[in-house]
């Protein structure tokens, strides 16, 4: 007869992981993390967006042009998709990483203090980023 496997203390399954609701800090946290890691994978991309803007008059045209006609086999729209991704990760890591200095400033985080915060965070960076791409998008 097969012995049933018993699980260890402490470890969880990844269908247990997946069922625990996060509080919003976490979620922000946890946003916070992506967000710096989506801009360290693409650091090649923006500094090359970044070089093409500001190289000369010819080159800024191109790539200006870039973001309507599209890039080799990428359409412009993905381009734009992309940069508004970039947009995002930048404003959220950058409201998230104010969070995080003010409460390590002050020490007197309660977890009511915690979750505005978490709601501010997320309602700057989404607020600012659909306005940014509202200006991507219809240019």
């Amino acid at each position: 007869m097969p012995e049933i496997a018993k699980q260890r203390p402490g470890t969880m399954r990844l269908i247990d992981a997946l069922q625990y609701r996060l509080p919003l800090a976490g979620v922000v946290s946890i946003l916070h993390r992506a967000s710096g890691l989506i801009l360290f994978l693409l650091l090649p991309f923006i500094i090359w967006l970044f070089d093409k803007s500001v190289t000369s008059e010819m080159s800024y045209a191109e790539f200006t042009s870039t973001f309507v006609a599209g890039w080799g086999f990428l359409p412009g729209w993905f381009m734009k998709v992309v940069v508004l991704g970039l947009i995002w990760a930048y404003l959220h890591h950058f409201a998230a990483g104010i969070r995080y200095l003010v409460m390590d400033a002050f020490h007197t985080v309660s977890k009511a203090q915690g979750r505005q915060s978490a709601i501010a965070t997320l309602v700057f960076s989404l607020l600012l980023t659909a306005a940014l791409g509202y200006k991507l998008f219809m240019s």
